[in-house]
């Protein structure tokens, strides 16, 4: 069984908040349509409050494996795969023969997959705004451990209301 690139994929704010009332705190089309191109065909791992946050009509995610981490062992979560660790999500994941799989939240997942140094890249959108009452939080990480190369630049304009840069992060070796 060949070894994925483990990748986070998030976008946060300039205080790396991601989220308040279980959902985003602003409307990005690009940066939703670089999500979807950039998950599409991969598996995607998330916990359940991250799967709940998915409008009902897009949720499983179409094309792609959707693994959903929760401690409540009889949790629903139609066409998703259930896990309840971060572990055994990429034990699923890895299970497909895949070349890429992706943590795609929340929070706590997040921080989990990047304590245990499973994390190889990282794609970080960072939205040019604080946001003083996000209630979930992106968690800092020593960027001196990987390479930080800029992928687009989007500027504020009558469909984004803010700007937002998308950086891709690999692990330095």
């Amino acid at each position: 069984m060949k070894t994925p690139i483990v990748s986070i994929i998030v976008a946060m704010s300039a205080n790396r908040g991601i989220g308040r009332n279980n959902d985003l705190m602003w409307h990005l089309p690009e940066d939703m349509k670089f999500f979807k191109d950039k998950t599409f065909g991969h598996p995607v791992i998330m916990g359940r409050k991250n799967y709940e946050s998915i409008p009902e009509k897009y949720r499983p995610f179409k094309n792609r494996l959707n693994i959903v981490i929760s401690s409540q062992a009889n949790y629903n979560a139609p066409d998703c795969i259930l896990v309840q660790n971060l572990s055994d999500a990429l034990i699923a994941a890895k299970q497909n023969e895949e070349n890429e799989v992706f943590v795609i939240g929340g929070g706590q997942v997040y921080r989990e997959a990047l304590e245990l140094g499973v994390v190889d890249r990282m794609y970080i959108t960072e939205v040019d705004a604080v946001f003083s009452d996000a209630e979930v939080f992106f968690p800092a990480f020593l960027e001196n451990q990987w390479e930080k190369k800029t992928l687009s630049i989007k500027e504020k304009d009558e469909k984004h209301q803010y700007a937002f840069v998308v950086y891709e992060y690999n692990k330095k070796v």
